[in-house]
């Protein structure tokens, strides 16, 4: 609109005019856009990394002072031209190796600290203003180098006042002590420490390498001894649980047998007990009434009297209490042991029983398997007779037949006779021979004759080995015993 309006007075106003009009136009665009360029390009945003430090004419504090700069983290700001010029601060960790030799210590010992410290400029409102102040402008080597001389003093003062044997075994007190000074110190000028890193600890006189061996040789025994005690206490403990198992079964074992013994008496306590109520039942029924008096008056009297021994029975068990109890004690264990013991000896006692058994059971089993072959044997000795079990035992003799005789010729063989005397007078016996000739057919006679096994084994001589005489049996007088 405003341009149509100006285009309408150009046309009707000249040609001189128009052009000075669309020149001043263009100028005063010109001057419009340069104020809009500058006007960006002095807004700053300031990057999380970084603190947006402007200075110049910057207003004043809350106390009414002047302030010298303005610090800025995060965030955007105007910086007005002229007036104010602004910088940035880099938020970028520094890596400080800190090798402190030779500080003294309490103990008058030098000793060597070597450590890492990690500081930054902070960004805490009060500290960012002392870094603005102090370090604005200066490259990162100077700030290191500010930082340096700062942490060596500092840990030279907390060395000194500190005993060695705090600063090697008490590390964390030694880091507090140094994080706090240093941290103090560099606040000052606008850094903050992110951390500190003591790598070692060493000194001239060799003290603290002495500590670190007497300390491992501590330790290595103290680990020594727990090791021993462990075992110790295992074994104690097994043993333990090993008798508290034995002592527990036999104790169990005890106890049922006990408990049925108890029920077995208890029923035969009741049967007799029904018998004889069902015996006495009409007895008891005529004199009940006398009998409950009686017993009334005899309760009473019972009970007097057990007050009297329960009083009398809790002084004595006051009295007897630490003897009688310590006793029952040891006699109940002495108990414990010997069923334990014997609990053992019926142990060993049936496993050799088990041996012996198992043993007969074998050699039965054996003996079982050579009688049964020898009757299968048999049986087919049986059935080759045609079932004859007579002419099968005579078989069988026949068959050890040359084998007894050979016993019986090897029962004269074997005699070992040197030389036999026999005292003859010359007398004869009844049947014509002399004493001589009886002592040779009576050594001979001992053997039995062949007709005789024969005779034994159901069966007879060939003819042609000689026939049985008949034997004519004469009973001898018998003369009565004077």
């Amino acid at each position: 609109m405003m341009f149509h309006t100006a285009a309408n007075y150009l046309l009707t106003a000249g040609p001189d005019s128009g052009a000075m009009i669309l020149v001043l136009v263009c100028v005063v665009a010109l001057l419009l856009l340069t104020t809009v360029t500058l006007i960006l390009s002095r807004y700053k945003r300031c990057p999380s990394d970084k603190i947006l430090v402007i200075y110049g004419k910057v207003g004043t504090g809350s106390d009414g002072t002047s302030r010298s700069a303005k610090c800025i983290h995060g965030g955007a700001a105007f910086i007005w031209p002229i007036v104010q010029a602004y910088e940035f601060l880099d938020l970028t960790p520094m890596s400080l190796s800190v090798d402190l030799r030779n500080a003294l210590s309490r103990q008058n010992i030098r000793v060597d600290v070597p450590s890492r410290f990690t500081v930054g400029i902070s960004t805490e409102v009060g500290v960012m203003q002392n870094a603005a102040e102090r370090l604005l402008g200066m490259k990162l080597d100077e700030i290191k180098q500010i930082a340096e001389d700062i942490i060596f003093g500092q840990m030279r003062l907390i060395i000194a006042t500190m005993d060695i044997e705090e600063i090697n075994t008490d590390r964390d007190k030694f880091l507090d002590a140094v994080s706090g000074n240093v941290e103090t110190e560099l606040k000052k000028i606008g850094l903050r420490l992110i951390n500190v890193n003591v790598t070692d600890i060493n000194d001239e006189s060799g003290y603290i390498v002495a500590l670190g061996k007497e300390a491992a040789a501590k330790a290595i025994n103290d680990a020594k001894i727990s090791v021993a005690e462990a075992d110790r206490n295992g074994a104690i403990g097994s043993a333990e649980a090993d008798r508290d198992m034995r002592i527990n079964v036999s104790k169990s074992n005890s106890e049922a047998i006990k408990g049925e013994n108890e029920a077995k008496v208890q029923v035969a306590e009741s049967e007799a007990t029904r018998r004889e109520r069902e015996a006495e039942a009409l007895k008891r029924a005529t004199a009940a009434e006398n009998i409950q008096a009686a017993k009334a008056m005899e309760e009473s009297y019972e009970a007097q009297k057990a007050a009297e021994q329960a009083r009398a029975s809790f002084e004595q068990a006051k009295m007897e209490a630490d003897v009688i109890v310590k006793t029952q004690i040891e006699k109940r264990q002495l108990e414990l042991q010997a069923e334990a013991e014997a609990e053992q000896i019926r142990r060993r006692a049936k496993g050799e029983a088990d041996a012996i058994l198992m043993k007969m059971q074998a050699e039965a089993d054996g003996m079982r398997e050579m009688l049964t072959k020898q009757a299968e044997g048999f049986a087919e000795i049986v059935k080759s007779a045609g079932g004859h079990s007579d002419d099968a035992i005579r078989l069988m003799i026949a068959d050890k037949m040359e084998e007894l005789v050979k016993i019986q010729v090897q029962a004269i063989q074997d005699l070992k006779i040197d030389k036999i005397t026999v005292w003859d007078n010359g007398g004869t016996s009844p049947d014509g021979k002399s004493t001589t000739a009886n002592f040779v057919s009576g050594l001979m006679k001992s053997v039995p004759p062949m007709n005789e096994l024969f005779d034994m084994a159901g069966m007879q001589l060939p003819k042609y080995l000689g026939e049985n005489k008949p034997t004519d049996v004469v009973e001898a007088p018998v003369t009565p015993a004077e």
